[in-house]
């Protein structure tokens, strides 16, 4: 499965959240499982239980940098299939050069 999550802190002191969210990444990328992150979400590949237990680990590391936080998340259970995290944009990125 792909999970595509946002992860930052509302309600603390201060007006930016790039240092919690780092921390979250942080988490993610310890984690070993594919993954990559751009300006919005950050995207990790693996099986239901590691994938939600990363998820999990990163909302608790944001958690340490206020009292709320916010979490959107997306997932594509598609079981059977891996490497999705690349192939799915490669399949994007054939369709662009035919032609």
């Amino acid at each position: 499965m792909l999970v595509a999550f946002s992860v930052s802190p509302s309600g603390g002191a201060g007006g930016g959240v790039s240092e919690a969210v780092a921390a979250a990444v942080k988490v993610v990328r310890e984690s070993g499982l594919p993954n990559e992150t751009s300006s919005m979400f950050t995207t990790i590949e693996g099986e239901w239980d590691e994938v939600m237990a990363v998820v999990k680990r990163a909302v608790d590391a944001v958690a340490a940098y206020g009292p709320r936080v916010s979490l959107v998340l997306k997932a594509d259970i598609r079981p059977g299939f891996t490497g999705q995290l690349t192939a799915k944009v490669e399949r994007v990125e054939a369709h662009l050069t035919e032609g």
